[in-house]
């Protein structure tokens, strides 16, 4: 065995440096989310491990866990490897959480977490989150099916998983399952702790938000301050562009010129006067800085552009004024997304969010995970400051006007304070009554702001890794990843130890 990235890999399973995969660009990214889902898959490198198959498998999950007399059930999909498992009663198992997209069966090979299975010996095991992927609840995505979707029905999706498959894998009482999640499932992991203690002995949750917010407006201050930490200059820059845009909105000739320099499907005249179509205009324009800044140099298919490349490209002076090098930053996204004009219009994207059939666009992921926003946690990434970088045209009344004109008009600021409070009541916010759960942040990510990132209480140990983006740590381990990252990976694996070994948890 190596060490090699901070985690134990075995001798002769070398990198294969072939294609990489096609990113979505920020014309994706919408509420922190890119179209495939936070996480995405494991590895932008391709692996010989990663390239072995792991089946879909099936489970029989109630709809709903919190009415006895309904006894509907549908089919959920989950993955094993069994690949590491010692198969006797002190091995631990690993479960790792699906979340706002398509589980990946490729996280059943690749990954930190495989290589900690390979080390403790452990049984692995994926469960896909309801309404996502392949876990279809019901025959469409109506409003009224959505009900079912939620994060208390999903931790009780975990926990008859849990337990049907101690019954199916003959596990014992004394076998400890951890849970690992990032992102959305980062929170879950946490959750399923606190709320199943007998089942879930331990969890790494990974920048996982443990406070729902509605105006998440920190969001865009972490995207400058990761923009600054490559150079104060290039915050500078950004800001200078988007007051550029402003003034050229306010004549005819400025408009036609936006037109060019951002490549709109529709020219922005049709459209100065509706203030919802130029809300998505400049959310789009700032979501470009945004993907970019959540996957910085994350080893995964999400991360092909840095924030290196645009803030040079928004310092490149010879490329004439700032708003033109915003709309060089946009065409580089256009690229990597395939996309050919950058669309902006609020009804188009209303009516699609609105489309309830699982073949459409947005059941990819989207239209649930916004139903889960205006439903349980908000979340919503505004800038509403006129002086600010970003300006103050997407504030968070833009966002819920859209749970209100996809979903219903009940959505509305009192319904989502509401909401957003009793999600804070029933989990705990940030001040969470876990033990056995490592809280693992990133400061570039935008996410840690609502996360556990320091903690005086030895019951909950934190790790926050300067320079890293979302989800970092879980990813596969390269040799290029920086020496603050190894230590945190190498720091996990001392935790999970702890765990395993029977010591309790402390402070890393």
């Amino acid at each position: 065995m190596l060490f090699i990235g901070g985690v134990l890999r075995p001798l002769g399973v070398g990198l294969l440096l072939l294609g990489l995969f096609a990113p979505i660009s920020g014309i994706g990214f919408r509420r922190g989310r890119l179209s495939n889902g936070f996480l995405g898959e494991p590895s932008k490198i391709p692996t010989l491990q990663g390239s072995q198959h792991s089946e879909d498998l099936w489970f029989e999950q109630r709809l709903d866990h919190f009415k006895s007399s309904d006894v509907r059930t549908w089919q959920q999909r989950y993955f094993v490897n069994a690949d590491f498992y010692r198969n006797d009663s002190s091995a631990p198992v690993f479960l790792m959480i699906g979340g706002e997209g398509e589980a990946s069966a490729k996280w059943m090979r690749e990954g930190a977490w495989v290589h900690y299975a390979e080390h403790f010996g452990a049984l692995c095991l994926q469960l896909e989150h309801r309404f996502y992927g392949k876990s279809h609840p019901t025959a469409d995505l109506s409003t009224e099916n959505l009900h079912y979707l939620s994060s208390e029905q999903a931790l009780e999706d975990l926990a008859s998983f849990v337990t049907a498959m101690k019954v199916k894998f003959n596990l014992a009482d004394g076998q400890k399952w951890i849970a690992f999640g990032g992102s959305y499932p980062g929170s879950l992991a946490a959750w399923a702790r606190e709320k199943y203690p007998q089942l879930i002995y331990g969890s790494i949750s990974s920048s996982g938000p443990l406070l729902a917010e509605v105006d998440f407006k920190e969001y865009f201050e972490v995207v400058k301050a990761s923009l600054a930490a490559y150079k104060p200059e290039c915050v500078e820059a950004v800001t200078r562009s988007f007051a550029q845009v402003e003034i050229l909105l306010k004549h005819m000739i400025g408009q036609r010129s936006l037109d060019e320099k951002f490549k709109t499907c529709t020219p922005i005249k049709d459209s100065i006067e509706n203030d919802l179509d130029m809300a998505n205009f400049f959310e789009n324009l700032a979501g470009n800085f945004a993907g970019v800044v959540q996957y910085n140099k994350d080893n995964s298919p999400h991360a092909t552009i840095t924030i290196d490349d645009i803030c040079d490209v928004m310092l490149n002076t010879t490329a004439g004024p700032p708003v033109t090098r915003l709309g060089l930053v946009n065409d580089m996204l256009l690229k990597e997304a395939n996309t050919t004009c950058l669309d902006y219009k609020y009804e188009k994207m209303v009516a699609d969010m609105k489309n309830v059939s699982w073949d459409s666009e947005t059941a990819k992921g989207m239209r649930q995970w916004t139903y889960q926003t205006c439903h349980e946690f908000g979340f919503y990434q505004t800038s509403a400051n006129p002086t600010d970088t970003f300006g103050d045209r997407f504030g968070v009344d833009f966002f819920i006007r859209q749970c209100m004109d996809v979903f219903s008009k009940n959505m509305d600021a009192k319904f989502l304070q509401l909401v957003v409070s009793g999600t804070n009541d029933n989990y705990g916010a940030l001040k969470p009554k876990t033990t056995n759960v490592l809280y693992v942040h990133g400061s570039i990510d935008p996410w840690h702001a609502l996360g556990l990132v320091k903690s005086s209480n030895p019951a909950l140990p934190t790790i926050y890794i300067e320079g890293t983006a979302h989800c970092a740590n879980m990813y596969e381990p390269v040799k290029t990843d920086p020496p603050q990252l190894v230590a945190a990976r190498n720091n996990i694996l001392k935790f999970l130890a702890k765990l395993l070994n029977g010591y309790t948890s402390a402070l890393i």
